[in-house]
């Protein structure tokens, strides 16, 4: 009986184990595929983004090069439940909010003094090793461009 109790137990935590690990897909490193990528006019580049779990959170580190090829760096911190969080870093952003859809794929908005700056959506493949991230936003003179960036897993 005990034998029984021990295996049912250590079955259950493998696939609760198995379920975080699949809501997870996003947590990691991820390297922008510039081959794959299709970028606007003038857009910067997140060359590298980290998603790493704090606690009830997730942190988000990105560091790439603007439209003038300058370094840059910004970070989030918040909760993939659609709501805003602050960014620090981002001259183009103030506030950032992540929304899950399902378990590959986020809603990601931003805004810049209170309006909306850009909308996409971030879709992990189902193999887990990429991931293509499609932002619509306006350019410097109000047009609207797309770019989908394609990154690796690392």
């Amino acid at each position: 009986m005990k034998a029984r109790t021990i295996a049912l137990t250590m079955a259950l935590c493998f696939v609760a184990g198995a379920v975080c690990f699949a809501s997870d897909v996003q947590l990691g490193t991820w390297k922008l595929n510039d081959a794959q990528s299709k970028f606007a006019p003038g857009v910067s580049k997140n060359n590298t983004v980290v998603y790493q779990a704090m606690g009830d959170e997730v942190k988000v580190t990105v560091d790439g090069t603007d439209s003038s090829g300058k370094a840059t760096h910004n970070e989030w911190t918040g909760k993939f439940d659609g709501k805003f969080y602050p960014v620090t870093g981002d001259p183009n952003t103030d506030e950032r909010a992540y929304q899950q859809i399902n378990d590959r794929t986020l809603r990601l908005s931003t805004k810049k003094g209170g309006k909306v700056a850009a909308t996409g959506r971030i879709v992990v493949a189902a193999d887990g090793k990429s991931r293509a991230v499609t932002i619509t936003s306006a350019d410097s003179m109000g047009k609207t461009v797309t770019s989908t960036a394609v990154y690796d897993k690392q």
